[in-house]
């Protein structure tokens, strides 16, 4: 079971102020729906840098460790979790006085090889549970991030 989601939302900022928001990972816990915190693991950023995030739902946490894959200033800002159990990103596109910022995430047979060995027969539960997480938080981070912007 692998997904790919996406949503988008017009904003009144310019892609440079978009991007500078989205792309510093310290800023997250002020908009994600599960993680907390997250913190960059060197002075590197840009492509190849890694961050480390830390998450929590009601019923775990846990923490995972990110590697940038693309970093665009004002176009795209990409990061994959766990050596590529999961990618996820920000594309930016001017419209207008503002932009369009879109969310998006994807999973892969990596992460079902990882979720097998993980979880065994429950893992298709415990993807679905990520999927369903993912579904319902990235439009209410689009809204949080829209309120930070302005």
């Amino acid at each position: 079971m692998t997904y790919d989601l996406t949503e988008s939302i017009a904003l009144s900022a310019s892609p440079e102020q978009v991007y500078a928001l989205v792309s510093d990972v310290t800023r997250t816990g002020e908009w994600s729906e599960q993680t907390v915190r997250a913190d960059w693991d060197s002075s590197a950023r840009g492509v190849g840098a890694t961050f480390t995030g830390h998450n929590r739902t009601a019923e775990r946490e846990w923490s995972t460790v990110s590697t940038v894959v693309v970093a665009e200033a004002g176009r795209e800002f990409v990061w994959e979790v766990g050596g590529g159990r999961a990618v996820w990103g920000y594309r930016i596109e001017p419209r207008g006085d503002g932009s369009l910022l879109t969310l998006f995430t994807s999973t892969s047979e990596v992460t079902e090889q990882f979720f097998e060995g993980t979880y065994g027969e429950d893992a298709h539960d415990q993807l679905a549970q990520r999927q369903n997480a993912a579904r319902a938080g990235i439009p209410r981070t689009l809204a949080r991030i829209a309120d930070i912007l302005g």
